[in-house]
């Protein structure tokens, strides 16, 4: 992704704004995300292994670097419950 990503941590995720809109459109692109964030939830609770999840709030692009602890039909679970809507994320890494 050459887009300029803005790294923070994962505090900050619970004082962000999320649109309702996805971030995607192509239904390749949505099923690949998916597809990552069922490999980033098992790599989490089976290695505790951090990953990269690239996302867009109401303002701009970030990224952040964390586990991930669980994932609903509409949100990723990190730690102390702090989520993410799916539909606001591009990828992970």
């Amino acid at each position: 992704m050459n887009t300029k990503f803005e790294i923070i941590e994962k505090e900050v995720i619970e004082t962000l704004h999320f649109p309702k809109t996805d971030v995607l459109e192509d239904k390749d692109e949505i099923q690949q995300r998916n597809s990552e964030l069922e490999r980033a939830l098992s790599l989490g609770n089976l290695e505790h292994s951090k990953i990269k999840i690239f996302f867009e709030d109401n303002e701009s692009k970030k990224v952040v670097e964390t586990t991930v602890w669980g994932v609903t039909d509409k949100r990723v679970i990190l730690k102390q419950g702090v989520g993410i809507p799916i539909n606001r994320i591009y990828k992970t890494v």
